[in-house]
């Protein structure tokens, strides 16, 4: 599995920071990382979206994986619920059979409880594969695409 987080704020809406934003990798090659854990990538505007890699506990990532006979079961969690934007109804569960791929994006969009400080916004991309992979799976096609991004003005 890995997790990428991407973040921002209003300066990276539009012209040159936003091309960086949008030029940001959705897949990364998987580094060796324990049993337990997720290879995490998080790129943001304060360090010019260069990506900056380490691992996370598969508890701590906002994805439910359940085995179910030859299938995996794979449901991104919505956390946290007070950022999302509007979106349409959350798509069900994808069951991914041995050798394939699911990548799955939400996006959250934040401001500060007195409204003081401007908006700020977030991309979690869930790549998530089941059975033996080569390193560089995440650098091709996905044999599912879930877009959950809603509008973040």
């Amino acid at each position: 599995m890995q997790w990428i987080r991407t973040s921002w704020t209003k300066e990276s809406r539009g012209g040159e920071s936003a091309a960086r934003r949008n030029a940001a990798p959705l897949g990364f090659s998987l580094p060796q990382v324990p049993s337990g854990f997720a290879h995490f990538v998080e790129m943001s505007e304060w360090d010019g979206f260069e990506p900056r890699a380490g691992q996370r506990d598969l508890d701590k990532v906002g994805v439910s994986l359940r085995e179910e006979g030859d299938r995996l079961r794979v449901q991104a969690r919505v956390e946290p619920l007070f950022g999302l934007p509007p979106r349409r109804r959350r798509p069900p569960a994808v069951r991914l059979l041995p050798g394939q791929w699911v990548r799955w994006q939400l996006n959250y969009r934040f401001s500060s409880a007195a409204g003081i400080r401007d908006w700020s916004y977030w991309l979690d991309t869930f790549n998530i594969a089941y059975g033996p992979i080569d390193q560089d799976v995440f650098l091709s096609e996905p044999s599912v695409l879930i877009d959950e991004c809603g509008p973040v003005r």
